[in-house]
């Protein structure tokens, strides 16, 4: 990457490029959003808060090799970050703490190994959709507890939540709160995509359906 440093015009140009891939992103419209990210990155390289913004949109998308890449591209120009240290325990080869007391508490329950795997995929994300926003840390029963409860409802499962917090040694309340900034920083909906295990997701069903009443529509707008 180049180590010149942009001028006041191309600054605002890269900064204008920023705003619209922002805007795509909370549009869901990804590819367009790391489109102009990457325009931005083009003239501005060196600008810590894209590359994270970047990785952000790209573990959107799933991609989270690039996303790791981009990562890794902000820990270059922000070591002494005060998210730092977050975003280095992603590149961990093994599990951190609430990943193992996750996967111990969810197999103790019998829950599908899937379904454990999408709980640690949503961990990932959310600590990449976190950005540079910090977060404290509590024990690892609260957002394993939450991991839990949260996969289990996209996923349609029974989810009392007294008693799955009580299984984590947690409150109710800890866990509703927890729930409530996973669905929210991750826009989670009922059966997500990104999330849903099953075999046959209902919005598939949605979606046909707006598909036939699209066209349906244009049938009935069209002139004979």
């Amino acid at each position: 990457m180049s180590s010149s440093q942009p001028s006041v015009a191309e600054r605002k140009k890269a900064e204008a490029l920023y705003q619209d891939a922002m805007e795509a992103y909370n549009r869901w419209e990804v590819d367009e959003a790391v489109s102009y990210l990457e325009g931005a990155l083009k003239i501005f390289p060196n600008n810590a808060p894209y590359h994270m913004s970047l990785a952000q949109i790209l573990s959107r998308a799933g991609d989270f090799d690039r996303a790791l890449r981009s990562l890794a591209n902000y820990l270059r120009l922000m070591p002494d970050s005060e998210v730092a240290e977050r975003i280095q325990q992603l590149f961990a080869s093994g599990m951190d703490p609430i990943e193992e007391h996750l996967t111990e508490k969810m197999s103790a329950s019998k829950m599908p190994i899937d379904m454990i795997g999408a709980a640690i995929q949503m961990w990932m994300e959310f600590r990449i959709a976190l950005g540079e926003d910090p977060m404290a840390m509590p024990k690892p029963e609260a957002w394993s507890a939450a991991l839990d409860y949260t996969v289990r409802k996209v996923n349609l499962h029974d989810a009392p939540l007294n008693q799955l917090a009580s299984q984590y040694s947690v409150s109710a309340e800890t866990v509703r709160k927890h729930n409530k900034t996973l669905v929210k920083r991750l826009d989670i909906m009922p059966c997500d995509y990104r999330y849903f295990t099953g075999d046959e997701n209902p919005l598939d069903k949605l979606v046909e359906a707006a598909e036939l009443l699209e066209k349906l529509e244009s049938r009935f707008s069209a002139e004979a």
